[in-house]
């Protein structure tokens, strides 16, 4: 019987160290990471951690609705970390980490920086933490893009953030 008992619980075991195995299934909107420079063993200026969630055949505009807070890519919302001080359009960012919102409307977007971070969505978003608020024209483009998609790419005064979804497009200007 001792025999019995001791086989039942060492397949009961081997059954759960079986379960333990399974891993997940990929993120629909899976995480990226950007960098400026993106060359190795210069000194980093920026990072930006972002869920790249896709269209999948849905109307971008219920997605991310107009005059209305987003978190700028899935998940949790969009984590800029800047190594150097910046600035972005008027305002003075030290060093540090911040997330990133927007609010659409039309022919523009507001582009949020906030002083909260480990925020998952905009649900907890808070004004009150927001360090600069840039409004910038949304363009165009000829081609779409499938996933929502964001570049760093040098400019005179330092660095343009390039975001793109659908057939939208925006920059945000940083400078030294």
């Amino acid at each position: 019987m001792k025999q019995l008992i001791s086989i039942a619980f060492l397949f009961f075991v081997a059954i759960q160290g079986i379960e333990a195995q399974k891993f997940k299934d990929l993120d629909k909107s899976p995480l990226d990471l950007i960098e400026y420079p993106g060359t190795r063993g210069e000194a980093q200026w920026a990072r930006i951690l972002y869920s790249r969630p896709q269209l999948n055949g849905r109307a971008i505009e219920t997605l991310v609705p107009e005059v209305k807070i987003w978190r700028m890519g899935a998940n949790e919302s969009t984590e800029l970390t800047l190594y150097t001080p910046m600035k972005v359009g008027s305002t003075s960012l030290a060093a540090g980490r911040y997330t990133m919102y927007a609010i659409p409307s039309e022919g523009q977007m507001t582009i949020i920086i906030n002083k909260a971070t480990h925020v998952w969505g905009a649900y907890s978003y808070s004004e009150d933490l927001d360090v600069a608020r840039i409004t910038v024209p949304l363009t165009e483009a000829g081609d779409s893009l499938e996933a929502f998609s964001m570049i760093f790419e040098k400019s005179d005064k330092g660095m343009d953030l390039h975001l793109g979804w659908g057939y939208f497009r925006a920059v945000l200007e940083f400078s030294k």
